[in-house]
């Protein structure tokens, strides 16, 4: 029985976990408790084992290395997450995500579906500004929930496009759960947010192409806003106007700056032409010029701020300017600006905001000492070799392998959220995608679509927590219409993200089908056969200790003789006429030496 137990120490300390986890322990704990336990175990039982368990007592000394070092208290690119975490809540209190449904929605409202559409793409510029998906479905849910109710829209469609749209903060940098990704994989953070931002606008783009098609299936259940809930009125062509003149002011921008800005020529011409544009527009709304229409004026004053905040976060990183903490930082003051210059910033916001984030951050931390506590053990049972070996034994080779890790993160999903998934399964699977050959940023791209489903699906699908915490649980009057509003339930928060659910697992297969969707993070592949090499002229030498080639005659085919400078390499070197010295006379043999 002991042989058996020290034979299989890795298996049986990996079901302990998930038998911890799911008893209800915290999982820093539970992590942190079944290393401890099973390193005594291990040392007890490896002689039993035949030489598979490599643990002794003085492998606990390796332990505050692991945690004062580079993985854990030392680690820069962890770094981010506070950052990151702190704008993103400052720009919630801001009132910015308030003032951007209002007027997206004025926008699409027409339309049916106009309000759903609407929450999508605010979503999306939330995920791209503040990258954390509580403060995204806390947002949304406050403000466009009631109105989707006022004006017909189906609960079920609400609350689940309220919950999807809130979880692409998951995957559209500036992520956190991308920063854990790139960690664990020792990946470059910017990296993995370069290969994510395709499948990220992808997948709300598939939203959106949801939202059409029931808005033509069932059209009464996304009705459009009526004539007079549209107080922006209409303008849709004074915005276009301002689109255009954007694009060319944009496009004379950058011939101009190309011959001396090179590459940046055409991200420095869209800067100023969105930079003239809101100028412009505040002019017209200050000075009620009326150039542009109401919506047109309010669109571009509402939308310009978060896009510059998205650029001077994300560009500066793509651009290659700033590292993500750097861009993080960068982020939290513009946030803090933005939050000002709206009225909305006091001593009450910011300490909310580092109250919040101290709260991640610890949040983050133990669970990262705990994994390190339980990899120091898992990794002296050979336990990574039994999961390389358990994975790469799968069926069906690299696909196989996608396939049934996929499967196992998803069902894993319903009871670990994202960071425990990142820290315990991630540094378990690392390794045998590597030995695949499976680029490891696109690798983590694809966990991350994957771990966007643990948000959605119950039992502990965390923007739907969020949600329920903010939807009416019982009825009450509407303050525009006066009419009884029924309240949300449960059962039709958790249906409505169904759909939801099943299209980010087509995502998950479409970056599986199309991987140079995240590939193109390298940038474009170079053809060797297109390589020219061209080296110099230069004079031909003879090899070492041989004599010239022409041995002294004269140049073929008339031409001119060497250069008088060019030195002689079959003869040793010279280095200067030195004095002669005077001969030394010769001995004289028949006699004996002398040696005074």
């Amino acid at each position: 029985m002991i042989e058996f137990i020290a034979q299989n120490m890795a298996p049986i300390m990996f079901a302990s976990l998930i038998i911890f986890l799911l008893i209800g322990y915290p999982v820093a704990f539970s992590l942190a408790a079944n290393g401890l336990l099973f390193f005594f175990i291990g040392v007890l039982v490896s002689p039993y084992s035949g030489g598979s368990i490599n643990l002794a007592w003085p492998l606990l000394h390796a332990l505050p290395d692991n945690f004062y070092g580079t993985r854990v208290m030392s680690n820069d690119t962890l770094l981010a997450i506070p950052f990151f975490t702190f704008m993103g809540i400052v720009l919630e209190r801001s009132g910015m995500a308030e003032d951007l449904l209002d007027t997206i929605g004025q926008l699409f409202g027409p339309i049916r579906g106009g309000l759903a559409y609407a929450v999508i793409f605010v979503g999306a510029l939330l995920a791209a500004t503040t990258g954390v998906v509580a403060a995204s479905v806390i947002a949304m849910g406050l403000i466009s929930l009631p109105i989707m109710l006022r004006y017909g829209y189906d609960r079920r469609v609400a609350s689940g496009v309220i919950a999807a749209s809130g979880t692409l903060a998951q995957i559209i940098p500036p992520s956190l759960v991308l920063i854990v990704l790139a960690d664990q994989l020792g990946r470059s953070v910017g990296d993995m947010y370069a290969g994510a931002l395709i499948p990220g606008i992808v997948l709300t783009g598939i939203y959106m192409l949801y939202i059409l098609i029931m808005s033509i299936v069932r059209p009464n259940s996304m009705p459009a806003l009526p004539l007079e809930a549209r107080t922006l009125g209409c303008g849709v062509l004074s915005l276009i106007v301002a689109l255009l003149a954007t694009g060319a002011i944009s496009y004379g921008a950058y011939r101009y700056l190309a011959p001396t800005q090179g590459d940046n020529a055409d991200i420095l011409g869209f800067a100023v032409g969105v930079i003239v544009i809101y100028v412009a527009a505040i002019v017209d709304q200050r000075l009620r010029i009326n150039m542009m229409s109401k919506l047109a004026q309010q669109v571009v004053i509402v939308l310009i701020p978060p896009l510059a905040l998205i650029f001077l976060v994300l560009g500066t990183i793509f651009l290659g300017i700033a590292t993500p903490t750097e861009g993080g930082a960068m982020g939290s003051v513009g946030a803090l600006i933005m939050a000002a210059a709206k009225g909305r910033l006091s001593l009450d916001v910011v300490k909310q905001a580092l109250a919040s984030t101290t709260r991640l951050s610890s949040f983050v931390l133990f669970i990262l000492i705990g994994a390190r506590v339980f990899s120091l053990t898992f990794y002296g049972v050979n336990g990574h070799i039994w999961v390389e070996h358990l994975l790469t034994s799968l069926p069906g080779g690299e696909t196989g392998f996608l396939i049934g890790v996929n499967i196992l993160v998803f069902l894993l999903a319903f009871f670990l959220d994202f960071f425990e998934l990142a820290f315990i399964i991630v540094p378990l699977l690392a390794p045998a995608a590597d030995k695949l050959g499976i680029d490891l940023i696109w690798f983590g791209v694809l966990l991350g679509v994957n771990m966007q489903t643990s948000f959605m699906h119950p039992p502990f699908g965390f923007a739907l927590f969020y949600l329920r915490s903010v939807a009416a649980r019982v009825p009450y009057l509407d303050r525009i219409t006066g009419k009884q509003i029924a309240p949300v339930s449960t059962g039709q928060i958790y249906w409505g993200a169904v759909p939801f659910v099943c299209i980010q697992v087509i995502m998950i297969g479409l970056t599986i089908a199309f991987p140079q969707m995240v590939m193109r993070y390298k940038g474009a592949g170079v053809e060797p056969s297109t390589i020219d090499l061209k080296l110099p002229d230069m004079p031909s030498l003879s090899p070492l200790g041989t004599p010239p080639a022409n041995n002294g005659a004269a140049p073929a085919n008339g031409g001119a003789p060497a250069a008088p400078g060019t030195p002689d390499l079959s003869q040793p070197p010279s280095f200067g006429d030195a004095p002669a010295k005077p001969a030394a006379p010769a001995p004289d043999l028949s006699q004996p030496p002398k040696f005074n």
